[in-house]
């Protein structure tokens, strides 16, 4: 993999990754010549829930569902209308967001009467997985996803490194029914200055399974699913992806290394192209269900970057899909919000067998 470090003209960072020499002299771009204000940005404490809340006043006025000339994401064209992305030979571009929720300029926080408060430090970065505008994730080539996994692990490696960073949180946003706001193929990288609610809770019982068992819990459910096969959707020598026996979204699939790996900086080559096999199958499996694109959101949960050891973490992807038919959302309501409690319409070995009836092609 080779990279490159630019400087955008409002000061951000802009990082290109390609699977082949990357020329020095690209002019990297901006939407803007200065940068968003990030003034007011800050968390406060919700003491019933026991978690912070992130307020950025400044996101307001991101970008929303541009038309297609006027797509941030795509490589720029014209020096009268800079994009995100400069012209170029490269594969993939990281760039720091213009409208973060965390940033590590966001160095303030009122003080509040009756609430803590602090700065919502951390970074916030855009993954662009292809220049090419009506792409998606599942129909790029395999050494391309492959590519994208190792720059996941490169982040992780290099903000997990950072003192003000405790936990990374690599996600992608795909269809309007799950908020996307570009429809250009990207995902993006949250990194935070604590352990967030979810991650923090999963970390609690892998912690506790762990001191019991001896063994990562993830690790053991892999080998529950691999041995009963029953909602197995992709098993390679390195990687298996499967609908879990405890979904909560009718369409929920994970992806995990078959071996224990507490992140993506630690795959090799070989896990990085049998995953990306187990990704593009899950992904063309979802746009072939239907014969249609497919909306999910997806997530990828680490081993904190808090400077301790977690022999008890093994990295996984999880998939949120919002539909529980072709024509029907799975809205949250009642009891998923109000309660916490999740009412799966149907189950997990019924979806399985839909999915594993879609033929995929992965050439």
């Amino acid at each position: 993999m080779y990279k490159q470090s630019f400087r955008k003209p409002d000061g951000r960072q802009l990082l290109l990754y390609s699977r082949e020499p990357i020329d020095p002299a690209i002019e990297a771009t901006s939407p803007s010549p200065t940068p968003v204000s990030l003034h007011g940005a800050h968390m406060r404490w919700h003491p019933l829930r026991g978690e912070w809340v992130s307020y950025s006043g400044h996101r307001q006025n991101r970008t929303f569902l541009p038309p297609k000339e006027f797509n941030p994401l795509a490589p720029t064209r014209s020096a009268e209308f800079p994009t995100e992305l400069p012209q170029g030979s490269y594969d993939v571009a990281v760039f720091e967001n213009m409208f973060p929720t965390l940033s590590r300029l966001a160095l303030d926080a009122p003080d509040l009467p009756g609430v803590a408060t602090m700065p919502a430090t951390g970074a916030c970065e855009v993954v662009v997985f292809t220049k090419d505008p009506d792409a998606s994730l599942g129909r790029l080539p395999l050494a391309h996803i492959a590519l994208i996994l190792e720059v996941w692990g490169d982040r992780y490696r290099e903000l997990g490194s950072r003192d003000d960073i405790e936990y990374l949180l690599p996600f992608e946003n795909k269809g309007v029914e799950v908020g996307v706001t570009l429809h250009h193929p990207h995902g993006q990288i949250y990194a935070y200055p604590f352990v967030p609610p979810v991650p923090a809770r999963q970390q609690c019982e892998e912690k506790a399974y762990f001191e019991k068992n001896g063994s990562p819990l993830m690790s053991d459910f892999v080998k529950r699913e691999q041995s009963e096969k029953i909602r197995v959707l992709y098993e390679g020598d390195r990687a298996i992806a499967f609908v879990p026996v405890c979904a909560r979204y009718p369409y929920e699939v994970w992806i995990a290394p078959k071996n224990r790996l507490a992140s993506m900086a630690e795959m090799d080559e070989r896990d990085r192209s049998d995953f990306a096999k187990a990704l593009k199958t899950v992904l063309l499996k979802y746009d072939g269900l239907w014969s249609r694109p497919f909306p999910y959101l997806m997530v990828a949960y680490q081993a904190p970057t808090d400077g301790e050891p977690h022999p008890e973490s093994h990295f996984h992807f999880e998939f949120f899909p919002p539909y529980r038919s072709s024509d029907k959302l799975k809205y949250l309501a009642g009891t998923e919000i109000g309660a916490g409690l999740f009412a799966n319409d149907a189950f997990p070995e019924d979806k399985a067998l839909e999915l594993q009836a879609v033929e995929v092609n992965l050439e």
